[in-house]
This record gives C-alpha cells, sequence and structure tokens, in this order.
C-alpha cells in the first residue's frame, strides 16, 4: 500500500489545499491528511472544527484520512509506515523553506518529500490571507469549499 501524508494547520482548509489533497490522492493508495497541532497559537478554528471540515469537503475521496498530530511530521509518518510526504509550492519563496525541512525530514527519518506545483488558479492563496480577507468583509466564497466559506461567515459574524 503506498502511502503519503499531506501536512498544515488548515485553518481553515482552502481550495488550494483541496487541489494538492486531491491530487495526492490520485496518486497514492492512501492519504493522511495531517492537521498540526500548535498549542502556542491560537486559531480560528479548532482542532477538532478543522479535522470535520476537512473531512466533509475530502468525503469524496475514499481513500483520505484526517488526523490531528503534534509533534515531529516524521515521527507520525513511522508510526503509521508512511514514507512520503507531499507539499504543494505556490512560490520559490515556499520552496527555500520547504527544502530545508525536507532535507531535515530525510536525514531524520528516511522519510521523502514531494514537491507539487500549486494549480496557478491558487498560487497567491493561504490561509491568512483568507481569514484576512474574510475579516474584513471581503468575498473569499471562490477560495474555499463552500461548507468552509458557510463555517467561516458564521464565526466572524457575517452570516
Amino acid at each position: 500500500m503506498r502511502r503519503a501524508v499531506c501536512p498544515g494547520s488548515f485553518d481553515p482548509i482552502t481550495n488550494g489545499h483541496l487541489d494538492i489533497i486531491g491530487r495526492a490522492s490520485r496518486l497514492y493508495d492512501e492519504v493522511y491528511v495531517a492537521v498540526m497541532i500548535n498549542k502556542s497559537k491560537k486559531g480560528l478554528f479548532e482542532i477538532d472544527e478543522r479535522i470535520d471540515l476537512i473531512r466533509e469537503v475530502t468525503a469524496d475521496y475514499a481513500n483520505v484520512r484526517v488526523e490531528a498530530f503534534h509533534g515531529l511530521l516524521v515521527d507520525f509518518c513511522k508510526q503509521r509506515d508512511i514514507p512520503a510526504i507531499v507539499k504543494g509550492l505556490r512560490a520559490v519563496s515556499d520552496f527555500d523553506y520547504e527544502l530545508q525541512m525536507a532535507q531535515m525530514n530525510i536525514g531524520l527519518s528516511g522519510v521523502e518529500t514531494l514537491f507539487v506545483p500549486t494549480n496557478p488558479t491558487y498560487s497567491f492563496l493561504s490561509s491568512s490571507l483568507v481569514k484576512e480577507v474574510a475579516t474584513w468583509g471581503g468575498d473569499v466564497s471562490h477560495l474555499v469549499p463552500p461548507a468552509v466559506f458557510e463555517a467561516l461567515t458564521g464565526r466572524l459574524g457575517q452570516g
């Protein structure tokens, strides 16, 4: 069984994230979406809310599993026999950071990282940008799945 993981904070999941997850699901038998728990950072959505939203918007992918994790991603991978991390790259600046992480991960555990170029439609997209635009009343409905848009506007008191 070929397994991979798509890690992130997903606060909230965007259409860009969903594109990478969907593409990974066509390449691997099983894809884990690992939702990072960072206790020092307060997210807009709680971990359980993010997991529920991700499960809802990935329901069409029978081979996608969603779990929370904290600590080292390579430990998450080792515990589940996952040999590959799939990361989307939006720009060269992403590559600089992600390359260092990939080199550290392979050095620590032998887990490979595969970089997938982001669909140009989503090359500017990040969860932070979506939250900021939505906070100021901007229309982000085309940047996130409908269920996420509903949750986002509800959370921000705009729904």
